[in-house]
């Protein structure tokens, strides 16, 4: 993947802008969208002056990812990038649209719908792809049917996307990012960016279903960790568990005091997300599957005495 698409990949979840009335909303939206954590805003070309708003964007609000969307004519395409757009984002597949945005280096995610459709993508050279309408093709279970036999390409699916069916997209490793404007909604033409970062939070909540596990305590040794752990003890290799909540390690760990485990949908993918946010990690506290896939890490910064452990659910 290109660095862009990189990028949208650890955000994850893509606000689909249609309407803004003036450059005070636009900036108010990219702050309610960043204190969201969700950095990023697709800005489609249904609004009139999507280009003016795309390079206010990207000249005012450097740190969010800032493409445009519902991108369906050549002359749309060249006045996206002439203002800035980091990506183009269009409904269908328009092979004159992906030429021409890589002939200009510009990351340019097309939507399909039909197997054809993906394969005239693959042949174009494309490995990340929209599926539009989601939620009305079919939704996540098309998704898993239409890529079975094509490996290596990635999916945002877009339309009708809510914080009720989004945890089932995320939980399919094919999905690179969700874009929708659920987020926004009426909160947007009410003014109501506080609504806007909160609904961002859940957005990213339920894409990481982040949940706390347990509580480990750090002992000097075996001897101290089974006082502590008592009768209710289970016997593992480096720690002893009580109840399978507490975890009482029989040597020193990560954490002054201790460390607080999370459970995650995808070690991976909260990695992806954390990181772009600019959290560091212990890469060597890093446990893998035998299949190389991530299972486990701490992050490399502390809280109140405690390391933070990330598990896969």
């Amino acid at each position: 993947m290109s660095s862009i698409i990189d990028r949208i990949s650890a955000i994850g979840i893509m606000p689909v802008i249609t309407k803004i009335d003036s450059p005070e909303d636009c900036d108010a939206l990219a702050k309610a969208l960043t204190a969201g954590g969700i950095p990023a805003m697709e800005i489609t070309f249904r609004m009139e002056g999507a280009d003016t708003y795309i390079r206010h964007a990207r000249k005012n609000h450097p740190n969010v990812l800032v493409g445009a969307g519902t991108v369906i004519t050549m002359e749309q395409t060249k006045q996206a990038i002439a203002a800035g757009a980091q990506f183009i984002v269009a409904p269908g597949l328009n092979a004159e649209i992906v030429r021409y945005c890589q002939a200009q280096k510009i990351d340019v995610i097309p939507g399909i719908a039909t197997p054809s459709e993906l394969e005239a993508a693959i042949g174009l050279g494309l490995s990340t792809v929209k599926f539009f309408p989601a939620e009305q093709n079919g939704g996540i279970d098309a998704i898993k049917a239409i890529c079975g036999p094509y490996s290596g390409v990635g999916f945002m699916p877009t339309g009708g996307l809510n914080l009720n069916n989004l945890a089932g997209y995320f939980a399919f490793d094919r999905i690179i990012a969700c874009g929708g404007t659920y987020m926004l909604g009426a909160h947007m033409a009410k003014k109501e960016w506080a609504q806007v970062t909160e609904l961002c939070k859940k957005s990213v909540q339920t894409m990481l279903n982040i949940k706390l596990a347990h509580v480990g305590m750090n002992e000097a040794n075996e001897e101290s960790a089974r006082a502590v752990a008592a009768s209710l003890a289970e016997d593992g290799n480096s720690s002893v568990f009580v109840d399978k909540y507490v975890e009482v390690m029989k040597n020193p760990y990560l954490g002054k005091r201790g460390h607080i485990g999370f459970t995650t949908s995808s070690v991976e993918r909260a990695v992806r997300y954390y990181k772009a946010l600019g959290v560091a990690f212990h890469e060597d506290s890093a446990k893998y599957s035998s299949s190389g896939k991530l299972n486990a890490i701490y992050f490399k910064d502390e809280v109140g005495g405690f390391a933070i452990h990330l598990v896969n659910a």
